[in-house]
């Protein structure tokens, strides 16, 4: 098999409807434009949303809140996360790729390290963002962090 000769599967494929051929192929006539109206005439194009004058969805639908386009996103990793990590692998230091391995983020997430629960092992952390919580109870444990 090549692709020269592929097709699509046999009833897949149907032929188009054709409108505007007389009254006989039950699509003549008004040609499925109904009748008046900027529908009906050629050239017509709407805007999006538009909804016939009617005030349209995204201008009754209230607004609320505001989001910053601009807005870094952190994957949050908590301190208990890392001292679970550290008993079970037996580590000493934790980077992106081992948060990566045990799928704590992905390769385009940044991570930020939050201050819940505690930490007793001497870490060597290295992350994008670290809380002052974290980063206090860490260098507490005789630990230190790396900013990427």
């Amino acid at each position: 098999m090549n692709l020269s000769n592929l097709k699509p599967a046999k009833g897949a494929v149907k032929a188009s409807k054709r409108i505007g051929r007389g009254q006989g192929s039950g699509r003549g006539g008004t040609s499925t434009r109904g009748h008046k109206g900027a529908g009906s005439r050629s050239g017509y194009s709407s805007k999006v949303g538009f909804e016939g004058g009617q005030m349209p969805l995204q201008r009754r639908v209230p607004k609320v809140g505001f989001k910053p386009i601009n807005r870094t996103e952190y994957v949050g990793v908590n301190l208990d996360v890392l001292q679970g990590l550290a008993e079970k692998f037996n580590l000493t230091t934790v980077n992106f790729a081992t948060l990566q391995d045990h799928g704590l983020a992905s390769k385009n997430d940044l991570v930020k390290i939050l201050g819940r629960g505690e930490v007793k092992a001497k870490l060597e952390v290295t992350a994008h963002a670290f809380s002052a919580s974290a980063q206090k109870a860490i260098e507490a444990a005789g630990g230190s962090i790396v900013k990427l």
